[in-house]
């Protein structure tokens, strides 16, 4: 069985610290494989350098070159290519899949830990989390009046084993060993339908956050009023050229954009949710900071894109996922200052991989503590949101009611999701 799993997918590690390493998938295709295979590897805390994908509709081979974030010693290789083989069509379900189509869901259970406040504390046990493969589903953390943290995780294990008792044992052993003597207790537990009240959408945004947050969707060319530098508004571009001559079964985009950690996740996350087979991509090196891509594409039915109106559409909805694919502001809230990140969701309910570990790192970097956080779901007409809010401490080198100084929180929060 090993010698199967290793022709469908394999890892060739770097042979030098700053070598790439390279994966391959080589497997029976399926729609929005190319989305599944890349959150996973983002999740790992992997950077995919450059990539080919291509499909003949029935069989996909791709190869990613990846390479670790700065800072990530630890990762697990087989787990990797354990998680990545459970998103690939298997030979045997391939053939059999009538037989052995099944529905699973993911367990879920509840963190519950108590400890003292300190700086960079919520960050370091979201990276214990991003190291055990733990994904963080909700979040509510509170600090009361006497210095003393209770934070709430509502997780899931990609590795599926946080029911047995080694593996949460194992969990609370490495929280303990973070937070050392200021951890006061430190709970695992499954949930079950009381988990539901946690699920539900919260609707405590004022309309002009809202809009601030979700209002730009039209058009790439939309000012976005977050605080963009001018330095990195000189910065964004994304120009999309389309061939519709080259192929006689393919409409081919030639895009040359400002690169950024999670492109090539963006862009298949965009095709899968319009249902746009990518037939071919080649995703080269980044050469100072932009990417020069072909994409070969076709409808749901097989045929090139004719319809100018259509091509229109997409080109628009594109250039704003590569350049836009997160929205972050900074508001007040009554007397405190809160600061919002938004991210869409795919389709299939799965959220960017790591949005919360980047805006720790980035608060924790700056100094500035949390004094509450919360994840939940927001619906709008066009989508639904994954928002992360965050209730900042006051901080004597980011005074809050400076206006500067929250353009240069928003500034370094965006920088670190989008890896500038």
């Amino acid at each position: 069985m090993g010698k199967l799993n290793e022709e469908v997918v394999s890892i060739q590690r770097g042979k030098k610290p700053d070598e790439p390493s390279v994966i391959t998938v080589n497997c029976p295709d399926k729609t929005g494989l190319g989305c599944d295979l890349c959150r996973i590897i983002l999740e790992f805390g992997l950077h995919i350098t450059r990539g080919d994908i291509s499909t003949d509709g029935g069989w996909c081979y791709v190869v990613l070159w990846v390479v670790p974030h700065p800072g990530l010693t630890n990762l697990n290789w087989e787990s990797l290519q354990q998680r990545l083989l459970s998103v690939c069509p298997s030979y045997v379900v391939h053939i059999y899949n009538s037989l052995l189509s099944s529905s699973t869901s993911t367990s879920v259970y509840l963190l519950r830990f108590c400890c003292l406040n300190r700086k960079g504390l919520l960050h370091d046990v979201t990276q214990v989390l991003c190291d055990l493969e733990l994904t963080i589903q909700r979040v509510k953390v509170m600090t009361t009046p006497d210095g003393r943290v209770m934070d709430l995780f509502f997780i899931s294990d990609g590795m599926e084993l946080l029911h047995t008792k080694e593996r949460q044992e194992d969990t609370c052993r490495r929280l303990n060993s973070i937070l050392g003597e200021s951890c006061i207790s430190c709970e695992l537990e499954s949930v079950g339908p009381e988990y539901g009240p946690f699920q539900q959408e919260v609707s405590s945004i004022s309309p002009e956050v809202a809009r601030e947050l979700f209002g730009h969707g039209s058009s790439e060319n939309e000012t976005f009023s977050q605080a963009l530098t001018p330095e990195l508004t000189r910065l964004m571009k994304a120009d999309i050229t389309i061939d519709n001559l080259l192929s006689p079964a393919h409409t081919l985009l030639q895009i040359h954009c400002v690169d950024q950690k999670c492109l090539l996740y963006d862009i298949m996350r965009m095709s899968k949710d319009s249902n746009i087979k990518i037939t071919y991509c080649r995703f080269p090196s980044s050469i100072k900071g932009y990417r020069d891509i072909d994409l070969f594409i076709q409808q749901k039915d097989g045929r090139k894109i004719m319809i100018p109106e259509k091509l229109d559409v997409l080109c628009s909805r594109l250039r704003l996922e590569m350049l836009h694919p997160l929205r972050v502001t900074i508001a007040s809230r009554g007397p405190d200052t809160e600061l919002l990140v938004a991210n869409p969701v795919e389709l299939s309910g799965m959220g960017r991989p790591r949005v919360f570990y980047n805006v720790t790192c980035a608060l924790k970097l700056l100094g500035i503590c949390i004094f509450s956080a919360e994840i939940w779901r927001h619906s709008t007409s066009a989508r639904e949101w994954e928002v992360y809010r965050f209730l900042l401490d006051e901080n004597p080198e980011f005074p809050l009611a400076n206006t500067r100084a929250r353009n240069q929180i928003v500034d370094k929060v965006r920088r670190t999701l989008m890896g500038w």
